[in-house]
């Protein structure tokens, strides 16, 4: 009976970890949408991997490439989260947004865990529509 409790417990503390872990992944990267709303790209940067940010190196060309690349996220009408999935050692959360003419996207946030919590390492579209896809 011991071994039962403590091995339910320990399921129970991984389980707790997972959550929060999630929770701070879709967090970070509902913060970021919110930036991009107030075409804050500062902070919109901040949520972005050392990858990311030496790649685009400023604030500024960051958001360009938001509003041209992915329109839907600069200015979605609904954001979803979906599953948070782990892919060859790397964790890549799955997100519907549905764009301000009512289309379906999914993305693919990949997350790299920093010192300094998660940070955003690139976002792929994966289509439209089917969020099983």
């Amino acid at each position: 009976m011991r071994r039962l409790l403590l091995a339910l417990s320990l399921s129970a503390g991984l389980a707790t970890g997972a959550f929060a872990q999630n929770a701070e992944i879709e967090a970070n990267i509902a913060a970021q949408i919110q930036a991009f709303q107030a075409d804050d790209f500062a902070t919109a940067f901040t949520f972005a991997s050392p990858n990311i940010q030496r790649l685009f190196q400023t604030p500024e060309i960051f958001g360009v490439m938001v509003k041209r690349g992915y329109p839907m996220v600069w200015r979605p009408s609904d954001v979803r989260f979906l599953e948070l999935r782990e892919i060859s050692g790397l964790l890549w959360q799955k997100v519907m947004i549905t764009d301000v003419d009512g289309r379906v996207h999914i993305l693919d946030y990949q997350m790299v865990q920093r010192e300094n919590g998660w940070k955003i390492n690139g976002v792929q579209l994966l289509g439209n529509g089917d969020p099983s896809a």
